[in-house]
């Protein structure tokens, strides 16, 4: 829901610094693997409850996610590179909440668990949708120059880090906005359904 918004606001900025990393010869598969293991090392402070290190961390990590599309497009865009950033992109967004599960599996397994398997089916139906999309050629400039493009919903990228943050700010609330945000990613793929089934619906088959 705020990821256009911020894309608009962020973007010049993201594709400034992303020209000054290819100006110093970074790749964008380089920035997206560092963005993933700065993830990764988010995950571990959480698990041993340093969590304003896993906040900082978590904003670092998806600042390098803005910048690897500023460096491709400062360089060239490649499949892999799409490929690659989309893979680690849903492999940051299970590893945060299994590392809250981990740290206190018996307060928070539960949730946690719930709102992994909501992330799951979302993340199912967008990339069910993108499948369908990319065979059916259809095309949007909705989400700019992306490999994929996330549909729009109450609970895109934007809205799933803020939960992150929030997890780390207020970690004995950690069930709460759990159990909220996995309603709001049920509604989202839900939302998608429904979509899916208008557009797809309207094709002539060949």
């Amino acid at each position: 829901m705020l990821d256009r918004h911020f894309r608009k606001r962020l973007g010049p900025l993201l594709d400034r610094a992303g020209r000054a990393l290819a100006g110093h010869g970074i790749s964008a598969n380089a920035v997206t693997v560092t963005g993933f293991l700065i993830g990764f090392a988010a995950a571990v402070s959480i698990v041993l409850d340093a969590f304003v290190v896993g906040f900082i961390l978590i904003g670092i990590s998806r600042i390098c996610d803005g910048l690897d599309g500023a460096v491709a497009r400062a360089t060239e865009k490649t499949e892999f590179g799409g490929f690659l950033d989309i893979l680690l992109d849903f492999a940051f967004y299970g590893l945060i909440p299994f590392a809250f599960i981990v740290a206190d599996p018996y307060e928070n397994g539960v949730a946690g668990g719930l709102l992994l398997l909501t992330l799951y089916i979302n993340g199912a139906s967008f990339l069910a949708f993108e499948a369908m999309a990319q065979k059916g050629c259809l095309s949007t400039d909705a989400c700019g120059a992306k490999s994929l493009c996330f549909t729009t919903g109450l609970a895109e990228a934007t809205e799933t880090i803020a939960v992150f943050l929030a997890f780390c700010l207020f970690p004995q609330w950690f069930c709460e906005i759990a159990v909220i945000f996995a309603l709001i990613c049920f509604y989202t793929a839900l939302s998608r359904i429904m979509l899916a089934r208008i557009i797809f619906k309207r094709e002539i088959p060949a």
